[in-house]
């Protein structure tokens, strides 16, 4: 993308799709997340994405049908390897760092938002009602606001 060009913002299911893409791609490369995916849930993404793409084409457009549970995978998981608040900040820097390097708009202000509530939501309900964000040495969930991201191929 030409850094000089405006972004689009997120339109629909197409777009979707190469975020989810992008997003994957690099979630399945980190080390610290990555394993929750090809290790542990041995994520075929061919199969993951059109359900994953209904479940953000309907949190963002309210336009798809998805009717899965989406918390009980999140269960499994942990059940394989506890998911910490770094965890989750990390898919949360991932994602936003994902939509940021290709979209700009409402419907990706959203989509970066809501990618943060969910994780924090997972963590809650993963951890326990009263789970904290903090992890022991006081890092953990970091909140985006407070993160500048930097592009590794400029």
């Amino acid at each position: 993308m030409d850094p000089n060009a405006a972004a689009p913002d997120i339109s629909g299911r197409a777009d979707l799709d190469v975020v989810l893409r992008r997003f994957y791609a690099a979630a399945f490369a980190d080390p610290r997340i990555g394993p929750f995916f090809t290790e542990i849930a041995g994520t075929d993404l061919e199969v993951h994405l059109p359900r994953i793409t209904d479940f953000w084409e309907r949190a963002l457009f309210r336009s798809a049908d998805y009717r899965r549970d989406a918390f009980a995978p999140h269960e499994a998981l942990r059940s394989a390897r506890e998911m910490t608040a770094e965890d989750f900040g990390r898919w949360v820097q991932l994602w936003s760092a994902t939509i940021d390097g290709l979209h700009r708009g409402p419907n990706a202000e959203r989509a970066k938002a809501q990618g943060e509530r969910i994780a924090l939501s997972l963590h809650k309900r993963l951890s326990g009602a009263g789970a904290s964000m903090e992890s022991a040495d006081g890092l953990g969930f970091v909140p985006l606001a407070a993160l500048r991201l930097r592009s590794t191929t400029g």
